[in-house]
């Protein structure tokens, strides 16, 4: 890894940027100059010949796409508790790499943030150390054990949502437990779904190259069969439900129909569940993740999904191990890849260039949905992701911030690039080695 503090550069009180292509908080996107006073965005100006008169700067930006940072909600940034896989500060690091101004982090940490003084103390790091805003979600139950619930009424303050990550809920009752007091207070339960009794020691998808080449498959029912189960308590109890990385078609359906009952329920997938497919796989440990990269027809149906407006959002999973934790093939390494640096250009290259999605939609899926489900709405500040879409570049994971580098997409041409973030009143060029294509004279 050769990275080093990204450039930043302070920007004046008040300045235009000039000849954009702005996405606005409705998904509108259109040619504009945006000028920002007071790290605030003041004025959205349609005509390039109109500026202020009393304006001392302005930044062309030649065509780029900018609009608000990209949020990813199920990042795991390890700290406290596992900080040999990823810090706050090189997780939150590589989350600009890739665009982000905001990401939630998940609970699988040491101590679990299961009350009040263990989240405090993820807060604490957060204060000192993130590079962007970082918001941490809290245990459904006391250690993620699923036997206890938590305190949800002292942690909603703290906390961005409830979630056990990781494990799945298996009780029914904990979970109905779990949704009527999230119904009450009014905070998001976020599940990760999967029945353990259904895994029966899995660990790809249970599908052609599972069998093909001797590997224990995980079905697909351990996933959706539990997300049946919650949609059913979800409807019950009014609880704002959010499902965690569906990737099966039986769970797109699902959540299909559950909207359409007005059940409040939102869902995520992952750009390696859009993009890959297990004719993909590979004897490697960066192909390996929980849940598993599924079938073409699943990957067709998330597809549909995005499509459609079943599925809210793109984000991550972000889930960095030590190079030795994911050296031991299919079998023997741990599950999750690392995604935050490469997920914008393999989504637009993959789902944009291809014509399945508009880039609006795009912007949607990793910016606007998930600051609108969670309550993360910017309105009116200039925290801004500047994106080249010409820019052509190879994913090598040496060069990523993370110190994860399990990557399924290691080695692909991609288009489409994170160029620079507006942040906290700074100018913060996304580059590995000094400035590349600095715009700001």
């Amino acid at each position: 890894m050769i990275f080093h503090d990204l450039p930043a550069y302070p920007m004046p009180k008040h300045y235009v940027l000039c000849n954009c292509i702005w996405v606005d908080k409705n998904g509108v996107t259109e040619c504009a100059n945006i000028e920002v006073y007071d790290n605030k965005i003041v004025g959205i100006n349609r005509d390039e010949r109109l500026m202020p008169d009393d304006l001392c700067y302005m930044f062309m930006m030649n065509q780029r796409l900018v609009t608000y940072g990209l949020c990813d909600v199920h990042v795991h940034l390890r700290q406290p508790g596992f900080e040999s896989k990823e810090t706050i500060y090189t997780g939150t690091s590589s989350a600009m790499m890739g665009g982000y101004t905001a990401v939630c982090a998940m609970p699988n940490l040491n101590p679990t943030p299961d009350t009040v003084e263990h989240i405090s103390e993820e807060l604490d790091i957060i204060k000192e150390d993130a590079a962007i805003n970082v918001y941490p979600y809290a245990s459904i139950t006391m250690g993620r054990k699923g036997r206890q619930l938590v305190d949800m009424e002292a942690l909603k303050e703290y906390a961005i949502a409830f979630s056990d990550d990781g494990s799945g809920v298996q009780s029914e009752e904990m979970m109905r437990e779990a949704m009527k007091e999230a119904a009450r207070l009014g905070v998001i339960i976020a599940a990760h779904c999967e029945v353990n009794d259904l895994l029966n020691g899995g660990y790809i998808h249970d599908g052609e190259y599972a069998k093909a080449h001797g590997h224990k498959g995980i079905c697909s029912e351990s996933e959706w069969g539990q997300i049946a189960r919650d949609l059913k308590l979800a409807e019950e109890t009014g609880c704002r439900y959010h499902v965690c990385h569906i990737s099966t078609k039986e769970s797109v359906e699902l959540i299909r129909q559950a909207k359409k009952r007005g059940v409040k329920v939102t869902c995520e997938t992952g750009p390696h569940y859009l993009v890959l497919c297990d004719e993909d796989l590979q004897e490697d440990g960066r192909f390996k993740m929980n849940p598993p990269i599924r079938s073409r027809e699943d990957r067709e149906a998330l597809i549909e999904g995005i499509k459609d407006g079943t599925i809210d959002c793109i984000a991550t999973d972000h889930a960095p191990h030590t190079a030795d934790e994911k050296s031991r093939g299919l079998n023997g390494s741990a599950m999750g890849v690392v995604g935050l640096e490469t997920a914008f250009s393999v989504c637009y290259t993959h789902l944009v260039k291809t014509g399945i999605i508009t880039i609006q939609r795009l912007i949607e899926l990793m910016c606007l949905n998930p600051r609108r489900i969670f309550g993360l709405e910017i309105e009116g500040e200039a925290n801004l992701t500047v994106i080249d879409l010409d820019y052509e570049w190879t994913v090598d994971s040496d060069r990523f911030a993370s110190m994860g580098s399990a990557t399924p997409f290691e080695g692909m041409r991609l288009c489409g690039k994170p160029d620079s973030l507006i942040y906290d009143g700074k100018c913060i060029m996304l580059t590995y080695q000094g400035v590349r294509n600095r715009y700001c004279e």
